[in-house]
C-alpha cells in the first residue's frame, strides 16, 4: 500500500502571483531580446532604450573584446570538460588571474565560473564553525547564501552603519571574523562608507571582504573599484569582482593575499566541484581590462552621464535616494504602481528593471535604472522624457 504523503508540488500549483500580473499585462521579468547589451536593444523588433543593463564601459560588444573571444575559441575549443581543480586549469586562466592580481593591487587572484560562485566558495571555505560572518543588511543574495553555507555564526549590522557594525563586533571579542559588504550596493547606487567600515573591522581584529560586482570599472581613478576610490587598496583584505558588469562576459574572481587565496583555492567547493569558466570568457575578461587600462575616457564619460541623470531625475521631482553611481533607482512606492510604470516605459522606447519586495522593503518598489559609458545625450533625453510622461500620468510627480 503506497504511503499517503502531501505532494512536494503542490506548492507550484499553489504558486499563482506571477501568472497573475502576467494575465494584467504587467510582467516585468524574462522579456527577451534579440540583440546585444548596448544602449539600444530590441524586443519583438521595437527598438529600445536600454537603462537596465550592467554593462557599465559599454564593453559586452566591443570588437577587440568579441574578437579575443573568438580567437580563445579556435584555439582552445568552447569548453575545459572538467574544474580547476583537476584537468580545466588552461594558460589562460592561470594569465588572468596574474593580470587581475596586478589590476586590483593584490599579490594573487583567483577566478570562478560565476560571480555568484565567487561569494558561495570563498566565504564557505574560509567561515568555520568557531568563526563568526559579518554583513551589511543590504548585502548581495549571494553573500548571504555564502554565509548559509558556511559552518560560522552569521550577524548582520544596519545598512551602512558604521556605529552598528561596532556594537555586532564588539559584542564578538575573540571570535575569528570576516566583515563582508557590497562596495556599491545593486538596487539603490550607493557606495559603503568604506574608510568608516574598514576602520572598525580593523580596530576589533576582524577581516573585511568587499563586493565589488558594481565598483570595477565604475569608481576609483582607474576603474578599480571602491577602494580606489576612498585610496584603500592596500588595507581591504578581499576584493571580490565579476565579469557581467564592466568585465564584459560572466564569471568572477576574489583577489587577496597569496596566502589566502591559496587556502580558498583548496578549500572553496564552488570551485573544486564546479566546470572551469570557458575559454571565450577567460579571453573576453582579458582584453576587457586592456580596455579599461587604454581608454580612461570611457571612465569619464561614465561619469558625466551619471551626473547628468542624477540632476534630471532630481530636476523633475524623483525621488531617487543616495545614489552617486551609474545606479539610478526611481522611487515608485507599491509593488503594482512599479510593475505598470515599467511597462508604460516599455510602451515609450525605454527598457528599464523592476525592484519589487522581498528584494527591496515593503512599500518601497523601485525602477531601476543604469547607464553605459556608450549612451548618447540624445539616448538620455529620450529616457528623461519617457521617466516625466510616465511620471505624470503615474501621479509619482507633478
Amino acid at each position: 500500500m503506497a504511503i499517503k504523503r502531501q505532494d512536494l508540488f503542490e506548492k507550484c500549483r499553489r504558486f499563482t502571483k506571477a501568472r497573475e500580473v502576467m494575465e494584467a499585462g504587467l510582467y516585468p521579468y524574462f522579456r527577451t531580446i534579440e540583440s546585444a547589451q548596448d544602449p539600444v536593444v530590441y524586443m519583438n523588433g521595437k527598438r529600445m532604450i536600454m537603462v537596465g543593463s550592467n554593462n557599465y564601459l559599454g564593453l559586452t560588444n566591443h570588437p577587440k573584446v568579441k574578437e579575443a573571444a573568438i580567437e580563445a575559441v579556435k584555439k582552445y575549443g568552447t569548453g575545459c570538460a572538467g574544474s580547476r581543480f583537476l584537468n580545466g586549469t588552461l594558460d589562460i586562466h592561470v594569465a588572468l588571474e596574474e593580470k587581475l592580481a596586478r589590476f586590483m593591487r593584490k599579490e594573487a587572484a583567483l577566478v570562478f565560473s560565476t560571480g555568484f560562485q565567487v561569494n558561495l566558495g570563498v566565504i564557505s571555505s574560509l567561515i568555520g564553525k568557531d568563526d563568526m560572518v559579518v554583513i551589511d543588511k543590504m548585502d548581495h543574495a549571494s553573500i548571504i547564501d555564502g554565509c548559509r553555507l558556511s559552518h560560522g555564526e552569521v550577524k548582520k549590522f544596519r545598512h551602512n552603519d558604521v556605529a552598528d557594525l561596532e556594537r555586532v563586533l564588539s559584542g564578538s571579542a575573540g571570535t575569528p571574523a570576516l566583515v563582508v559588504i557590497d562596495g556599491v550596493f545593486s538596487m539603490e547606487g550607493d557606495i559603503a562608507k568604506l574608510p568608516g567600515i574598514l576602520e572598525v573591522t580593523h580596530r576589533y581584529g576582524a577581516r573585511l571582504m568587499v563586493d565589488d560586482a558594481h565598483g570595477i570599472g565604475v569608481l576609483g581613478k582607474t576603474g578599480r573599484g571602491t577602494a580606489e576610490h576612498f585610496g584603500l587598496e592596500n588595507e581591504v583584505d578581499l576584493i571580490m569582482g565579476t565579469y557581467s558588469k564592466s568585465l564584459a562576459s560572466i564569471g568572477g574572481f576574489i583577489a587577496g593575499s597569496e596566502n589566502t587565496i591559496h587556502y580558498i583555492k583548496h578549500f572553496a567547493r564552488a570551485l573544486i566541484f564546479s566546470a572551469s569558466p570557458p575559454p571565450a570568457s577567460v579571453a573576453a575578461v582579458s582584453a576587457a581590462l586592456d580596455i579599461i587600462e587604454r581608454e580612461p575616457e570611457r571612465l569619464v564619460r561614465l561619469r558625466e552621464i551619471t551626473r547628468r541623470m542624477i540632476k534630471g531625475f532630481k530636476d523633475m521631482g524623483f525621488e531617487i535616494g543616495p545614489t552617486e553611481t551609474p545606479i539610478v533607482p526611481v522611487m515608485v512606492g507599491e509593488n503594482e504602481t512599479a510593475f505598470r510604470m515599467a511597462m508604460m516605459l516599455q510602451e515609450e522606447g525605454v527598457f528599464a528593471n523592476v525592484a519589487v519586495s522581498p528584494a527591496v522593503p515593503n512599500g518601497k518598489a523601485l525602477i531601476r535604472t543604469s547607464y553605459m559609458a556608450t549612451h548618447t545625450d540624445e539616448h538620455l533625453e529620450t529616457v528623461l522624457n519617457a521617466f516625466s510622461k510616465v511620471g505624470k500620468s503615474l501621479g509619482i510627480i507633478s
